[in-house]
């Protein structure tokens, strides 16, 4: 029976479960390795990998001064080469864009990570390619 005069851990909150360092990970995974990173990989490796990923340039397409449908077809011809998960980035200033570009993300499978304001007329819409 635990000695209830002792006062708890300071890293333990009170009535909190002490779960032995191993318990709920699968056996030879470390406390703190996440699942999916090689156990020869450091924690600053992750990150860097993570970094590169990221990283990758973004393909962008300059659609100011073009009405619709014109902005989204030239999305639709630069997305075409691009890999899957590649980023491209559409600048237009026509207001239908605000509309035609969201629809046809959904409709070709493709992810509109976001949609920013350049301070005038013009969005600037993050693209990344979904799946050929």
């Amino acid at each position: 029976m635990p000695d209830s005069s002792a006062p708890p851990p300071h890293d333990q909150p009170s009535g909190a479960p002490i779960v032995p360092p191993n318990e709920g990970r699968p056996e030879g995974r470390p406390e703190g390795r996440p699942e999916g990173r090689p156990e020869s990989e450091t924690e600053s490796e992750a990150e860097n990998r993570t970094a590169d990923q990221t990283a990758a340039p973004i393909e962008e397409v300059d659609a100011i001064g073009l009405l619709c449908p014109l902005p989204v077809l030239r999305a639709r011809k630069r997305l075409r080469p691009l890999a899957e998960g590649a980023l491209l980035a559409l600048t237009a200033d026509d207001p239908a864009a605000a509309v035609d570009v969201p629809h046809f993300c959904a409709e070709q499978g493709h992810d509109l990570m976001s949609v920013t304001r350049d301070g005038g007329s013009s969005r600037r819409f993050l693209i990344r390619r979904g799946p050929k």
